[in-house]
């Protein structure tokens, strides 16, 4: 059996929509890489979906399975229950994050296996904690420029 890529990811946003930021940690056997981004201004559903489609374009290796944990209802099930699926037969109608959604389809085509898992967010799981503790301190670099930009 081949060891699996696991992808952890998180996102984060300081109101909704706000500065936001997403983190993401890779591990394979016994190979680490954590990488980490954000924006001035989006939303937390916005912020988990980039954390993911991040995460799959920083693996090289796209015939290994990777497993992606997120704490994400609305990125997993989408996926999982495919609602993506029907989204897009339906053209995205009335469908938020469009752009991000058909990025995320044509970054996962080219991976051999893809599952996602839902795990809980804030309950201890080290690899989602790390995500989020970068999450939020991307996030926090905007909402600090953002204050800074206001009393100017």
């Amino acid at each position: 059996m081949i060891d699996p890529i696991r992808l952890y990811t998180d996102g984060s946003s300081k109101g909704n929509p706000g500065p936001g930021g997403w983190g993401v940690v890779l591990i394979w056997k016994n190979h680490r890489k954590e990488i980490s981004g954000g924006e001035q201004y989006t939303t937390n559903n916005r912020m988990e979906l980039t954390a993911v489609i991040e995460g799959l374009k920083a693996i090289k290796k796209k015939d290994i399975p990777v497993y992606i944990y997120s704490d994400s209802s609305y990125v997993v099930n989408a996926i999982e229950n495919n609602w993506l699926q029907n989204w897009v037969l339906q053209g995205f109608k009335k469908k938020l994050n469009e752009d991000l959604w058909r990025e995320y389809i044509s970054v996962a085509q080219d991976f051999k296996e893809l599952k996602f898992n839902w795990i809980k967010g804030h309950a201890g799981h080290p690899e989602n904690e790390r995500c989020d503790k970068m999450a939020v301190e991307e996030a926090s670099k905007f909402s600090n420029e953002d204050s800074i930009t206001n009393k100017i």
